[in-house]
């Protein structure tokens, strides 16, 4: 198994920046495919950005492409998400999640963390 915890989340003004990390212990991390999701009132979690496991390989939600970035560092056994040019609908719930097997860009992920708080004023 592996425990996820995010931090980073807090309160920004449109066309600012955030930087959520996710940090992960228990087995090997690097053996994971790693996504960020998120999630508001009433609606399904949707995925944002998925990574390899080695980092090498990427996929965004058409909503954040080329605003957000998905990076990991391995020796770190941690995530990110760089999150630039905010809008208010990117107001949600974030969630980092873990799988095995290849990274994918939907919710079907076996670990999740429990989520940092993430909201953009207009």
């Amino acid at each position: 198994q592996v425990q996820l915890v995010e931090s980073g989340g807090g309160l920004v003004q449109a066309g600012g920046s955030l930087r959520l990390s996710c940090a992960a212990s228990g087995r090997t991390f690097s053996s994971y495919a790693m996504g960020w999701f998120r999630q508001t009132p009433g609606k399904e979690r949707e995925s944002v950005a998925a990574i390899s496991w080695s980092g090498g390989r990427t996929s965004y939600a058409d909503s954040v492409k080329g605003r957000f970035t998905i990076s990991r560092d391995n020796a770190k056994n941690t995530l990110y998400l760089q999150m630039n040019s905010l809008k208010p609908e990117d107001t949600a719930v974030y969630y980092c999640g873990a799988r095995t097997g290849i990274f994918v860009l939907t919710t079907e992920y076996n670990y999740w963390g429990q989520g940092t708080q993430v909201t953009v004023s207009s």
